[in-house]
């Protein structure tokens, strides 16, 4: 295997950088750079990129659709029971052979997306989904009954919770588990057709169980929400069962490889054990019983435990967007065009500020998700190993996990569509990974919770913290004369033009001193924080109202403020990537790299300043001199950045056989390089033919 790291340190920052480089440049320290982004558990991501250099687990793009299938449900097998160290197993308790190291699971598992996205998937679908709601919501009594099957993939599973006509609104599900006492089962039924299962990993082809998520109706009462275990195919002749019904998906947009399907259930009878009962249970006689009182907390909290499948694709959503770019700097390093700056040498595309515009702040920005994901990464560790598990920190990784997957799964699509354009007509071969990988990750945005429901979830959770904070303000006649003269103060500052007239004084004749602001990290921090508490104050007191107002008034003004609650969300998770990468820069030992990562998180934040300069200047937080200066600044830091790009993507750890893009093997270097050589030696012996232009500038 080679990767990048086996590489000496010397030949990166050189690779494709402009002459003008010197000595006092600054150095990336790309060996060292690399061990600090493998986090908590480098061992693990290192086993887990070493099986993705295994041609055995590589996309074959040349499949077909029930070809595909059949070659990741076999590589599953092989991680199963032909991986000495189970990697797989990793989350599962050690009584049953597994690891009891949540952290480390997710670690290597989003590693997987290197190989194939759709054995991540499937992956994900089995061990991830299927196998976890065993774990998290059943008994131990449970999980040693049926959990040795759902790991060692005796027992291919389906997850069972989406409905077609209720993707995102579990609460809402309309498929029923009635329990009959006469017989003690639960009578799982899908009433309408709109109650189909839909888009479940492994339930067209392979399943032959499904954890079943259905509304829990005993002795007259629907108790919300609840998981039943429920075989759906009989393992000899892979026939479905009495009462199971399905209907295979077929060809999706990508991840050809998962058999996604839909299932229904008429009238099909499992016995009261198979009820997933961590959370709520049924007697014999059909009585109801919880540790959990109140339904909504029992249904989040159920859900909650669920959290790992947002996590992982927050980590693979980044993985994706590291193979992308690396990919299209590689090749921008090498590929050169047109005879700008020379009449006789063409021009590296890196070079040009137009490409460093459309690929350096996405470097930038998949740095700061990284370092984002690894402090999530610990927070679900923190959680499901028992260490800080408390219904506070439950609820920081579910708003977290929420803010984090919605940001970077779209970022991730938006990232490989310029890396693709990026690299012209080569991006667009399939050989060269960038259109494929856009594919498979398209559905990201989607599944796991759709990106604007996920984004919601977070506005109202720090709205809610917003409005208790308010609460604990205003309780007494001094705390709300306190907060009045408070939210007038601030808008005078902000909102009168005195900030804004006071940043023009002192920045008049000296864009230096503008520039020298923006590129304090307390005031990037100060700018992104404020723009996440004004929005968010600001759509707090807006909803207001709706508190005492009736239903339809209630929803008219929520609706009137969704995009702002949406604006929210994306707002903190901005903050979110920013503080992650800032005291990331803490654990950076060399003076190069941290000079140099310095500079990439400043493209971060001022790219995240400049997105939004309308709303700061709007809200009085910049100067009309100050933000002219923003841009300005990003270029400068971009063509600083320039002798480093490559250095940067060879940090991310993958070498030419996780990259797998033939534009991106130094195949173009030794085109040019061949090019170079064959005009130079036409211009030694006097061969080349004499251009028109030449020729009649003589006869002048």
């Amino acid at each position: 295997m080679t990767t990048t790291s086996d590489r000496p340190a010397t030949t990166h920052a050189t690779a494709g950088a402009p002459a003008t480089e010197t000595k006092a440049t600054p150095r990336v320290d790309v060996a060292g750079l690399s061990e600090q982004l493998l986090g908590r558990w480098p061992e693990w991501r290192r086993h887990a990129r070493d099986r993705s250099t295994d041609p055995t687990f590589w996309k074959d793009e040349s499949l077909s659709m029930a070809e595909h299938r059949e070659r990741v449900l076999e590589q599953m097998r092989l991680l199963a029971n032909a991986d000495e160290k189970h990697q797989v197993w990793l989350a599962f308790p050690e009584r049953l052979g597994g690891g009891d190291s949540p952290g480390a699971n997710l670690a290597g598992f989003e590693e997987l997306v290197v190989a194939d996205p759709s054995l991540q998937i499937k992956a994900g679908v089995q061990w991830g989904l299927f196998s976890s709601a065993i774990l998290h919501l059943g008994t131990p009594e449970q999980q040693d009954r049926l959990l040795p099957g759902a790991m060692d993939l005796s027992v291919p599973g389906a997850f069972a919770m989406t409905e077609i006509g209720h993707g995102s609104d579990v609460a809402s599900v309309a498929t029923t588990a009635t329990y009959d006492p006469e017989t003690e089962e639960f009578v799982i039924h899908t009433p309408f057709r709109a109650a189909w299962k839909e888009f479940l990993g492994n339930a067209a082809v392979h399943a032959t169980a499904a954890t079943v998520f259905a509304q829990l109706v005993t002795n007259g009462v629907n108790h919300g929400v609840h998981c039943f275990y429920v075989p759906v195919r009989d393992p000899e002749t892979m026939e479905f069962l009495p009462g199971v019904s399905g209907h295979d998906d077929g060809l999706k947009g990508g991840l050809r490889g998962v058999d996604n399907g839909r299932l229904a259930f008429d009238q099909v009878r499992v016995p009261r054990a198979d009820l997933l009962a961590r959370y709520g249970a049924v007697a014999a006689d059909g009585t109801y019983s919880s540790s959990i009182d109140s339904p909504g907390r029992r249904f989040f909290t159920m859900l909650g435990s669920l959290v790992q499948g947002r996590v992982s694709l927050d980590g693979a959503a980044s993985t994706a967007s590291k193979l992308g770019l690396a990919i299209a700097v590689r090749y921008g390093a090498e590929r050169r065009q047109f005879t700008s700056s020379s009449p006789i040498e063409e021009t590296v595309l890196l070079d040009y500020a137009t490409h460093r515009r459309r690929l350096f702040p996405r470097i930038a920005e998949t740095y700061a998700t990284h370092f984002a994901h690894d402090r999530l990464l610990d927070l679900f560790d923190d959680v499901f190993s028992g260490e800080k598990d408390t219904p506070e920190s439950r609820e920081d990784l579910e708003t977290m996990a929420a803010a984090l997957k919605a940001t970077s799964t779209t970022f991730v699509l938006e990232t490989l569509q310029e890396a693709r354009v990026a690299c012209g007509g080569a991006g667009f071969i399939t050989e060269n990974r960038i259109t494929s990988l856009h594919h498979d990750m398209d559905v990201y945005a989607t599944f796991e919770g759709d990106n604007t429901v996920l984004l919601q979830l977070v506005a109202k959770r720090l709205v809610g913290d917003y409005a208790k904070a308010l609460k604990g303000a205003t309780s007494t006649p001094a705390g709300i004369a306190r907060f009045v003269v408070d939210r007038a103060a601030d808008a005078a500052l902000h909102r009168t033009g005195l900030r804004r007239a006071g940043q023009a004084i002192a920045d008049v004749g000296d864009p230096r001193r503008a520039v020298g602001h923006l590129r304090d990290a307390e005031t990037q921090r100060e700018l992104l924080a404020d723009r996440v508490a004004t929005i968010v104050e600001e759509v707090a007191m807006a909803l207001r109202p709706a508190q005492k107002a009736d239903p339809v008034t209630a929803a008219r003004i929520f609706d009137q403020n969704q995009v702002q609650l949406v604006e929210a969300a994306k707002a903190h998770a901005d903050l979110l990537r920013w503080s992650a990468f800032t005291e990331a820069l803490e654990q950076v030992e060399d003076p190069g790299t941290r000079r140099v990562m310095t500079w990439v998180r400043d493209v971060f934040g001022l790219t995240l300043i400049e997105r939004n300069l309308a709303w700061y200047l709007i809200h009085g937080r910049l100067s009309a001199q100050r933000a002219r200066t923003v841009t300005s600044y990003v270029d400068r830091l971009l063509e600083r950045l320039r002798p480093h790009a490559v250095d940067l993507v060879d940090a991310w750890g993958y070498g030419p056989d996780h990259l797998r893009a033939v534009i991106a093997s130094g195949i173009e270097a030794e085109r040019q390089d061949e090019a170079r050589a064959y005009y130079a030696q036409q211009r030694a012996d006097g061969s080349a033919p004499v251009s028109e232009k030449a020729l009649k500038k003589q006869k002048r």
